[in-house]
């Protein structure tokens, strides 16, 4: 097995297509599938089924290409830091729950660097995809949060992946509204008074339960609900409908406006506490981007 056969896999699997792979990479496509059978035999698995409409990564396949994409990153780690060539672009993911200080720290960290050397992505999504991306190395950093609640769930898939959370706050739950919201004036907010407004959450897909939720307390029932599948759809709900959504209160205005207000919410039942932190891959180091990353969230934490 050689980096170049790593490389070949991964771009093949990235493009779903042997045809266009080979374009990519500048090889012929007698070549590639040469060397892609080469590197099946030395492991003794089939990485990918051919079919007609193209390429299908196999279930040995995608664990391969999991740890094949971690080793790789490592590589292109090394040659940025080595390497005199300066064409190389590093690429530095992060995968977050819907969270706006997580966006705000990227922006200041990419701030730091000259965009043109690097390949950065930010994604916004669905619980099991922060965990997965994180645990695929498509991300180097994932934003998560857990709560007494669903940690036992969430540990065991952060195990099958191979991840490891590190917290960064505690805080209590928040319902977050519209500054124009019949409820926004008062000291705190009990679910008896949000019982007339749809509880806003959002949608995790196919893989979603109530443990990969991102909002905390999403065991309890709720009269009215509404699913959305973006930050942007969910403000504008609340504005259009008096929707809420209950939150950790860590809103950065500067993203998100200032047309919406965090209200401490008292549940009569004691504190409910998210610990929100960050998910990386087990005994891997954090890249020159990932360490300011942290840095900058742990900057931006501190000061709410």
């Amino acid at each position: 097995m050689t980096l170049q056969q790593i490389h070949y896999a991964l771009t093949i699997a990235e493009t779903k297509s042997m045809s266009k792979a080979s374009e990519r990479l500048f090889v012929s496509q007698p070549t590639l599938t040469k060397s892609i059978k080469e590197l099946e035999q030395s492991i003794g698995i089939t990485i990918f089924n051919r079919t007609g409409k193209g390429v299908e990564i196999t279930n040995n396949g995608e664990e391969f290409l999991a740890h094949a994409r971690q080793i790789y990153q490592q590589y292109e780690l090394l040659e940025q830091k080595y390497s005199s060539y300066d064409n190389i672009k590093l690429k530095c993911g992060v995968s977050s729950q819907h969270y706006s200080f997580a966006v705000k720290a990227f922006v200041e960290t990419v701030k730091h660097f000259d965009i043109a050397q690097y390949e950065f992505a930010i994604r916004e999504t669905k619980t099991y995809e922060v965990i997965e991306d994180v645990g695929t190395s498509r991300s180097e950093i994932g934003i998560i949060f857990i709560s007494d609640f669903n940690k036992k769930i969430l540990k065991k898939i952060f195990d099958e992946f191979g991840l490891v959370f590190h917290g960064l706050v505690e805080c209590k739950a928040y319902v977050y509204v519209w500054k124009g919201h019949p409820l926004a004036g008062n000291k705190f907010i009990t679910l008896d008074e949000l019982e007339k407004y749809p509880c806003l959450s959002f949608e995790q897909g196919s893989k979603g339960s109530v443990y990969l939720a991102e909002e905390i307390l999403s065991e309890r029932e709720y009269p009215r609900t509404i699913k959305a599948g973006d930050r942007a759809t969910m403000l504008n709900l609340m504005v259009g409908l008096n929707g809420y959504t209950l939150c950790s209160g860590i809103i950065c205005e500067e993203l998100n406006g200032s047309d919406y207000v965090a209200v401490p919410f008292e549940s009569g039942e004691g504190s409910e506490i998210m610990n929100i932190g960050y998910i990386v891959k087990k005994n891997n180091m954090l890249s020159e981007v990932g360490k300011l990353y942290i840095d900058e969230l742990k900057k931006y934490l501190s000061c709410r």
